[in-house]
């Protein structure tokens, strides 16, 4: 019986070591500061979801999962918390589409079996949106930054915060989100966006408007959306055009924490979409078909700010539900 005590203190003893050794990196890596009390709480979260973590990677270790999580810069935070903070798409499912839809003009035996556009110069380095609900923003951007290329063959990296503080006359909410065909409309009405350099990012919405004519980096004519729910249009216009704006639902503790691996989640809606990312290509990996994906919360979080994505699974946490593309 005392062996069995001891033996039990000091696998509870080592794993407080642990835990302290992985807290005490984590704060070091990702630069966190905390007062007293809300250190105790952090440390709690961050328990939690290291327990979540190594769980879920014991699992995909034995087969039963096709991807792996780890910490990043959003393990002390509580799901609830990392959805109100982090996910800023606000879709309304019954909103009518009137936007012209786009039609493939690639026939389904030219359409690649892997396509990445960040090897042809379409894709700026992954950004960081902050504690702020602005995905629609970088959203926005990664598409028209991969159309401006495409016509101009410079890649200009444009405004985030232009949109943010400067397109609520078109139902946008900066930092408490907005949608992407919102901000392409008022990029259409504004004769364009600025560059990021001259309209820097801030990760909060501005008191006012600083858009400046001079410093516009791209203009739009429309804008057109993939036929809803259908993946294989997506695939198309993905292979033939370039970066798409999609939508997802990413308010789960697998996503906030993915780190490798074609992503599935069980839980995942096809209709109740939260944030806005980019596709920037697709592909397969050991017989897993998926959706390459730009995030926009810095390039610590996933495998260096992309996830790969489950393709043809049934429109996978609503990949193809909500997706468009600017026409430069």
């Amino acid at each position: 019986m005392l062996r069995t005590v001891i033996a039990v203190s000091l696998v509870a003893c080592c794993l407080a070591l642990g835990l302290e050794e992985e807290w005490a990196t984590f704060k070091s890596q990702y630069s966190k500061q905390y007062l007293m009390a809300e250190e105790v709480y952090r440390k709690q979260v961050f328990s939690q979801n290291l327990d979540y973590i190594n769980i879920h990677n014991a699992e995909a270790d034995n087969g039963e999962h096709t991807f792996w999580l780890g910490v990043n810069e959003y393990a002390d935070m509580p799901i609830e918390e990392f959805k109100r903070v982090m996910l800023g798409y606000r879709f309304d499912a019954t909103a009518t589409n009137t936007n012209e839809l786009y039609v493939p003009q690639i026939p389904d035996e030219a359409v690649p079996k892997k396509v990445d556009w960040r090897e042809k110069g379409y894709v700026t380095p992954v950004k960081n949106q902050g504690q702020c609900g602005s995905c629609w923003a970088f959203s926005t951007t990664g598409s028209l930054e991969g159309q401006h290329f495409n016509k101009t063959k410079k890649l200009v990296s444009l405004s985030e915060q232009n949109l943010v503080d400067c397109s609520k006359k078109e139902g946008n909410m900066g930092c408490m989100g907005g949608l992407m065909d919102q901000a392409f409309k008022y990029i259409k009405k504004n004769h364009g966006i600025d560059t990021e350099a001259s309209y820097p990012y801030k990760a909060k919405t501005g008191r006012k408007c600083e858009f400046k004519q001079p410093e516009v980096g791209a203009t739009l004519t429309s804008w057109k959306d993939i036929p809803k729910g259908n993946e294989k249009d997506l695939q198309k216009a993905s292979a033939e055009l370039g970066p798409i704006s999609v939508a997802i639902d990413a308010g789960h503790q697998s996503f906030q924490l993915y780190k490798r691996g074609v992503y599935t989640e069980r839980e995942c809606s096809p209709k109740k979409l939260d944030h806005g990312v980019l596709v920037v290509g697709f592909g397969e990996e050991v017989a897993e078909k998926y959706w390459l994906v730009k995030n926009s919360w810095g390039a610590t979080w996933g495998q260096e700010g992309y996830i790969m994505m489950a393709r043809d699974k049934e429109n996978m946490c609503g990949i193809a539900t909500q997706a468009s593309y600017p026409i430069v």
